[in-house]
């Protein structure tokens, strides 16, 4: 009896003189170099450059001469400034034109080439095409259509249309709805690949059941496809706000912001405070209101998302 007390007791002796290593010992150390280096480099090139740019927004600073602190006056600047409010104006025009077309535009492609037929991979293709192209790339190229007697004026007077030959991007009425067409045709096929991925993850067999029980195809549509892509939803539509609130480079590289800061967005007069006038404090609070209205779209969405969940 005490040979076998004794051979209980040893282990329980060696559990406490050597414990078992926890979790985290036990992960390797090359795992916690490579965790390090990538959150130095994220700090480094994100979240220290994010800090400064909320420091800058409390100062009047042109880049190189001495910071001024000026407390809330570049925020109340934006309040009294009329190429702010109209680029606010303009951006949300850009979000609701931008988001919505390219998010239902995405859903009808990704609803058509679902289902498996012939050709399906070329039209894919080819809608996902303008995608591997920059925006700048893309604003050149339609830079181009749109200039007078291009392409697109020449079109509109082949098929009879003459009398709609427009100055396609020095008209203030109509150049900011002439680069949303440029920047949803680059967009689109993203939005369609994601609802792709979203519709081959839903149940067929619902669809199925409620053809048999006579539902007609909108029907289906809205009682059964789309309620299984609300995730996918949420997910586009997060892209998308995200998306429009910093597009930059189409804009730019068509028309600076012109004519007459007809097509001003933030983030273009953003950087024509900084670059062209030399207002990096009065940029940074740009910057910082384009943050805020970001995190607080953001931060809407997961809150649907999670309520959705519960």
């Amino acid at each position: 009896m005490v040979a076998l007390a004794e051979g209980v007791a040893a282990p329980l002796r060696r559990r406490r003189l050597y414990p078992e290593r926890s979790g985290l010992r036990r992960i390797p150390l090359v795992i916690w170099v490579f965790l390090g280096l990538g959150t130095a480099m994220e700090a480094f090139w994100v979240a220290w450059p994010a800090l400064n740019t909320f420091y800058y927004s409390f100062t009047r600073w042109d880049g190189i001469g001495q910071k001024v602190w000026v407390g809330f006056g570049n925020y109340r600047g934006l309040l009294h400034d009329p190429v702010f409010g109209k680029a606010l104006l303009d951006n949300c025009i850009w979000v609701v034109g931008f988001g919505g077309l390219s998010l239902v535009l995405g859903l009808l492609f990704a609803l058509a080439l679902d289902k498996p037929r012939r050709g399906v991979g070329v039209y894919r293709a080819l809608i996902y095409l303008p995608l591997v192209f920059s925006l700048v790339v893309t604003g050149l190229f339609w830079q181009t259509l749109y200039k007078p007697s291009g392409p697109l004026d020449t079109l509109l007077s082949a098929v009879g249309l003459g009398g709609l030959e427009q100055q396609w991007l020095t008209q203030p009425h109509l150049v900011l709805y002439s680069l949303l067409v440029a920047a949803i045709w680059h967009e689109v096929g993203y939005i369609m690949v994601l609802y792709l991925a979203g519709l081959k993850a839903a149940d067929p067999e619902l669809a199925q059941a409620s053809q048999i029980d006579g539902a007609t195809g909108l029907q289906r549509l809205f009682f059964v496809t789309l309620p299984q892509l609300r995730e996918v939803n949420l997910i586009v539509l997060a892209i998308v706000v995200i998306d429009s609130l910093r597009t930059f480079d189409i804009v730019w590289v068509m028309t600076g912001g012109g004519p007459n800061n007809a097509s001003q967005l933030l983030s273009v007069d953003m950087y024509t405070e900084a670059f062209s006038d030399l207002q990096l404090g009065y940029a940074s609070a740009i910057a910082v209101v384009i943050f805020l209205l970001t995190v607080g779209f953001v931060m809407f969405l997961v809150s649907r998302m999670v309520k959705a969940d519960r």
